[in-house]
């Protein structure tokens, strides 16, 4: 049994929860007339008249026809349990980039008396924790308070003083109250919610296991996607309040060797000599029936006895829901490897059974969102108290199948004929949208991105049929690694084995999380799934878990990317790359179009081609973290080796500084762009030069080679002469010629090394960098110099001569 106590404190715990299907409170019995008021109160039936409508479930709701007064009548029960209220967007204006079901704001509430005939409604703060066991329980529960929301006068009793009426109105219509709260959302990137006025009750729904409170407000919209002007707007939300399990599931305490989002928590115990932070993973309450307990610990599949079941939203297009369908049920192998067959399933809703409403929060959603956006998103809500997910809305936005053909096309098209089109056939798109669900279903078991993943994949097994059968081209479906795009034509590499899977890490975090143990205490059941994931990953290097959203900037950890050398990989994309562009005109064309779908290929060339330079780039003064254990003599971190450094310095010199002709063939340029638009791939090297002779980037590479030594990482040195030599290698030709593309890059470079130089930051000025940036300098100038009596043409002169009188004029302001 959890013999933690739940203590309040000071900090917001940002985490939510739903209450657990089948396990709620049953809707309170019909009141009968109450003769007499009590303590001066109003009797029942005088307070809740025969014109007041009335709604049970979870607690009774009573309101007048036009809702301008809303009673809440609060079993006894109720009093002191905890009730999660989330905020949701129901309705909004045209032009506010949010969409109906996004979550805005949640909170943890409870009711307890008060003095003087009220109730109080509080709000549960969940971030301290001590064993009950320990001394120290005392001073956690000492030192802490839940704030008052509201002090509510008792209107009239039930039956037997065995329920509390109270009125609702003032909070509910309150600007500032917790129902209107959307304080961080990103909706408040449009408009400021706190802000708006006429704040009234609209809609009322009860449900045996939550409550349903619509409330309407006006204001303006600072801006919406039509106009940067202010603008009137309306918004309609949604708050649900759900009553939290009765018991807590046992928590599991997080491992950063396994991607789990989770809710941080401060434990305090007697023995401390530090407080110890944990986190509380995300995870579905999974357990065997009582009847199968001892067939799980013998090593049997067996059934859940509440197993995940998701539906798919009505208004979802009924070509792509067996698609969707077919993602949750990927899952089903996952389960088995923790011990449970039939765990999770996706069903059609049933729009007939009149028993059933989307509302109630027992059930579980793909909800399908009438949408431009070219997205999709897998949210579960949780209990803060243990980390229980009880209940999912994942939305799927209806564009996301445009996103899905641009990919598909662009990364596979060389390998697969059907991606040489303009629309694909149903069969291909649904595949597509598998994936996807998958991937969507992965965060809702609680799951956070694996980006590193594909790391753990040699290019060369890329290209391996045997290799892609067995192992996929990423271990993770959490990863973001779309599509095979390393496959070359000559491969001859089938459909299925260009798309991701459910696999192997994949398989492997579901089991570490839902993998029950007879452990007694989170402590004990921490120390046995450490020990798991220590010895699974030791004996399986695929299992690696690279977080690439902590900000660490190791390059294995990136997302778009495949295989374990960027470089050799994204050499292998480029040739593929080349091959979409050869061919672009005809995949794209569809009959009575005018080009926007070449136009919008083009661009998703572009982004592809970025995403390679990027991912290659990185590894120049790049770091690699790995977690090791306080016992492994490994250190953890450690720079990219040299030998790739220097390939990918190498890779951006050729792909990039050497002006890629390719990618800027005017037989589709004079299609689909102005020539008054900007040059993506001048700005690209223009921002590359800024990037390579930054002040960050100088003094990284000084780091490394201080640390590691010049044998381990690339050096400032060798990174100057690689850039040096293509950027400029024309001004030592006997006549010297200089394209635009390199001229301005040039000029970049210059300007580059003169901001470290000029920089008036501590941390620039008073560093290597400056030495680094001004022996750079000298060494340009001696070639300028040398190089404009050999100037072809009067621009190349000009040119070298504007930069050697601007290297001249700001030598002397320094």
């Amino acid at each position: 049994m959890n013999r933690y106590a739940y203590i309040p404190c000071v900090m917001v715990l940002a985490s939510c929860a739903m209450f657990k299907k089948n396990g709620g409170k049953q809707p309170l019995p019909v009141q009968q007339e109450v003769p007499a008021g009590k303590n001066g109160r109003l009797p029942y039936n005088k307070l809740i008249t025969t014109n007041m409508h009335t709604q049970r479930g979870l607690f009774t709701v009573h309101h007048t026809a036009g809702m301008d007064t809303v009673l809440f009548e609060i079993g006894e029960p109720l009093l002191g349990k905890d009730i999660l209220t989330i905020n949701r967007i129901r309705k909004v204006s045209g032009g506010v980039k949010m969409y109906a079901g996004e979550q805005l704001a949640n909170n943890t509430i409870f009711f307890e008396k008060g003095n003087n005939g009220t109730l109080l409604l509080r709000q549960r703060y969940l971030l301290n924790r001590a064993d009950s066991s320990q001394a120290i329980h005392r001073a956690v529960t000492a030192s802490n308070t839940q704030p008052v929301l509201a002090v509510l006068p008792i209107l009239a009793y039930g039956k037997d003083s065995a329920s509390f009426v109270v009125n609702m109105t003032a909070v509910l219509k309150d600007p500032a109250s917790f129902v209107n709260d959307a304080e961080g959302a990103q909706i408040n990137n449009f408009l400021t919610v706190k802000y708006m006025k006429e704040h009234e009750v609209t809609g009322i729904r009860v449900y045996p296991a939550n409550v349903e409170i619509t409330v309407s407000k006006n204001g303006m919209a600072d801006k919406t996607l039509y106009s940067k002007v202010p603008s009137p707007a309306s918004l309609e939300t949604n708050t649900s309040f759900v009553m939290l399990p009765e018991k807590p599931m046992q928590p599991r305490y997080a491992n950063k060797l396994v991607g789990y989002f989770s809710d941080d928590l401060i434990a305090y115990s007697d023995t401390q000599q530090a407080v110890d932070k944990r986190g509380l993973i995300n995870r579905w309450r999974l357990e065997p029936r009582p009847a199968d307990r001892e067939r799980y610990r013998n090593g049997e599949l067996v059934e859940p006895a509440n197993p995940i079941v998701l539906y798919i939203d009505p208004a979802t297009p009924r070509q792509w829901r067996k698609y969707l369908i077919q993602g949750v049920n990927d899952w089903q192998p996952a389960f088995e490897q923790a011990g449970f067959k039939n765990a999770i399933t996706a069903k059609e809703w049933p729009e007939n059974d009149t028993s059933m409403h989307m509302e109630d929060v027992r059930y579980s959603f793909i909800n399908y969102l009438a949408s431009e956006i070219t997205n999709a998103y897998g949210p579960n809500i949780h209990d803060p108290r243990s980390g229980e997910i009880i209940q999912t809305n994942i939305g799927w936005y209806h564009n996301i199948v445009e996103l899905l053909q641009s990919w598909y096309m662009i990364q596979a098209g060389p390998n697969d004929p059907m991606a040489r089109m303009s629309r694909f056939d149903e069969a291909l798109m649904g595949q597509l949208i598998r994936f996807v669900s998958s991937h969507e279903i992965g965060h809702t078991l609680g799951l956070r991105h694996n980006f590193g993943s594909s790391s753990q994949t040699p290019v060369d097994s890329l290209r391996s049929i045997t290799y892609l059968r067995q192992h996929g081209h990423t271990a993770s479906i959490m990863d973001y690694a779309r599509f095979n795009y390393v496959a070359q034509p000559e491969d001859s590499i089938p459909q299925e084995l260009l798309f991701p899977r459910v696999n192997e890490y994949d398989k492997w975090a579901i089991e570490w999380g839902y993998r029950l143990t007879d452990a007694a205490t989170p402590e004990a059941d921490s120390r046995i799934m450490n020990r798991l994931a220590k010895d699974r990953l030791a004996a399986n290097p695929r299992l690696w878990y690279g977080d690439g959203e902590s900000g660490s900037g190791d390059p294995r950890c990136q997302t778009e990317d495949l295989g374990d050398d960027n470089a050799k990989a994204n050499t292998l994309g480029i040739r593929n790359l080349k091959r979409v562009m050869a061919n672009l005109a005809d995949w794209t064309a569809v009959e009575g179009g005018f080009r926007e779908n070449l136009g919008n290929a083009y661009n998703a060339i572009l982004s592809q081609y970025y995403n390679y330079l990027n991912h290659v780039a990185n590894n120049v003064g790049g770091i690699c973290y790995t977690l090791r254990a306080d016992e492994d003599e490994q250190p953890s971190f450690v720079p990219v080796d040299k030998e790739k450094q220097v390939a990918a310095l190498n890779y951006v010199n050729q792909e990039l500084f050497t002006t890629p002709e390719w990618i800027l063939d005017t037989a589709i340029l004079n299609k689909c762009h102005l020539p008054y638009t900007m040059n993506y791939i001048e700005d690209m090297q223009i921002k590359a030069v800024n990037v390579l002779l930054s002040a960050t980037k100088l003094n990284t590479l000084l780091s490394l080679t201080k640390r590691f030594g010049t044998d381990k990482t690339l050096t400032v040195e060798e990174t100057l002469a690689k850039v040096r030599g293509v950027i400029w290698q024309n001004l030592t030709s006997p006549a010297v010629h200089i394209d635009a593309y390199h001229r301005n890059m040039q000029k970049a470079c210059i300007g580059a090394l003169f901001t470290i130089i000029k920089s008036g930051e501590r941390d620039v000025n008073e560093s290597d960098a400056v030495t680094v940036a001004t022996a750079e300098i000298k060494i340009l100038s001696g070639m300028i110099n040398k190089a404009l009596p050999a100037a072809a043409n009067s621009v190349v002169t000009a040119h070298l001569e504007d930069l050697r009188e601007k290297i001249a004029l700001l030598s002397t302001l320094l």
